[in-house]
């Protein structure tokens, strides 16, 4: 009986011994490069090309770390990116930085699936969840989904890694916010550090999962660390996809092409015009456009410029004020992501089209008073002008900065002042005759 107790302790002991061993040892992982990638604006198919380019090249013994600064972005590019990480055999950590910066929305949700988060003192992470037009958007525009879908995916991303899920998806459905501090004490990041030594130090020793495997981050001496910028065209398609930039680029290209149809100048803003279009089309096509708000800005600009031509006593400028508005603040809503163009951008549209709008609603009110039919506005009825010379049987004059032939029964000379005191709208010409002092 004493015999069989000593051999089933012993039994134990070499079951601890070697069980304890067999935990407790991991297999090295060396680094020999690292190579350091940066966030810096909206997340947009650009970010995801951007960081497809430098994961999708990686091989066994390098380490990637994204420095990253993000008011957040598109749910689409947002998931592809994740899924660069789980597709990579190297580890890939989010470094929240400089300070002041922050990893929100988008950002927040692109950390969770870092194998490791790290955070320069004075930044903060967090509010994800879907909003637009400063508040959160109605169930019946798809809040709800987009929710829940979101928080399953940072709570698998977070057993996944090792994190507490729950403040991952109070970000979402809170659209809380933590600062390095705070999220240290959660124990949702790796560490706070200042600079890329502190970084690399806090990093040696790391344990990292891959398809099963327990790795140890081991970054040697003579690590090579590269700086990779986006290339050149990366950086374009990131300026072309800001959603700012993408409603001025419309309405710029909108604006030459009506300029060009009303004063034909040799196709040259035209040409122009169709050129921003056509930049504002290739962005259209990568951000969540909502072809419904598309469209009321379309209604608004027709409106606007029927206003012009139809007395509607200010009803289709008004009409046309307000599709403008609404379709510019939907515009970028799609079920891909909610993103909305800064409000300074809209106001100042908005104040480009009322000033000219109210100037003219002045300008004809003062001259209906003195004119005969409403008609006479586009002509220069009353008004002086300047002789400019003679062409054939018609002498031009120039009057309100435009040039018009003339006719009239006195001897006019290059430089005469004149009155126009009538107009034949059939041929286009004007009755002058001199100014009288």
């Amino acid at each position: 009986m004493i015999r069989l107790s000593i051999l089933l302790f012993v039994d134990l002991f070499v079951c601890a011994l070697f069980g304890h061993a067999e935990t407790s040892h991991h297999l090295s992982y060396d680094v020999k490069e690292v190579r350091i990638l940066a966030i810096r604006s909206a997340i947009t198919p650009a970010t995801f090309d951007y960081l497809q380019t430098h994961l999708g090249k990686t091989s066994d013994h390098r380490l990637t770390i994204i420095k990253m600064n993000t008011p957040g972005g598109l749910v689409s590019s947002t998931k592809d990116i994740i899924s660069l990480f789980a597709q990579g055999n190297h580890p890939v950590v989010v470094w929240v930085t400089p300070e002041g910066a922050s990893a929100a929305s988008a950002g927040s949700i692109i950390a969770s699936g870092a194998h490791f988060i790290f955070m320069s003192p004075g930044t903060n992470m967090g509010a994800a969840t879907p909003v637009g037009l400063g508040e959160d958007l109605k169930e019946s525009d798809g809040r709800k989904k987009a929710m829940s879908d979101l928080t399953a995916t940072v709570r698998s991303l977070s057993e996944v890694r090792g994190r507490p899920a729950q403040p991952f998806e109070e970000m979402i459905t809170l659209a809380k916010s933590f600062t390095d501090k705070e999220a240290l004490k959660l124990g949702i990041i790796d560490g706070i550090v200042n600079d890329e030594a502190s970084l690399f130090n806090s990093l040696k020793g790391k344990i990292w999962k891959t398809k099963g495997t327990q790795l140890v981050l081991n970054i040697l001496e003579n690590t090579i660390v590269k700086n990779i910028e986006p290339s050149f065209g990366q950086k374009i398609l990131e300026v072309l996809t800001n959603p700012s930039t993408a409603y001025f680029l419309f309405l710029l290209g909108a604006a030459l092409i009506y300029f060009e149809l009303q004063a034909p100048g040799g196709f040259i803003a035209g040409s122009i015009g169709a050129g921003f279009l056509v930049l504002a089309a290739i962005a259209f096509q990568v951000l969540p456009l909502d072809w419904g708000a598309f469209g009321l800005i379309v209604v608004g600009v027709v409106c606007l410029i029927l206003e012009i031509y139809v007395t509607s006593y200010g009803l289709l400028g008004l009409a046309g004020i307000s599709a403008f508005g609404l379709g510019s603040l939907f515009l970028f809503h799609g079920e891909e992501g909610f993103i909305s163009i800064q409000y300074p951008i809209i106001i100042s549209t908005f104040l480009g089209i009322l000033g000219p709008m109210i100037f003219l609603t002045w300008y004809v009110l003062k001259d209906s008073k003195k004119k005969k039919s409403p008609v006479d506005f586009f002509v220069p009825l009353e008004s002086e002008g300047i002789v400019m010379g003679k062409n054939g049987s018609y002498f031009q004059v120039k009057v309100r900065g435009e040039i018009w032939n003339a006719t009239g029964e006195e001897d006019f000379t290059t430089g005469d002042t004149i009155t126009v005191i009538n107009s034949d709208n059939q041929q286009m010409t004007l009755q002058i005759k001199k100014k009288t002092t």
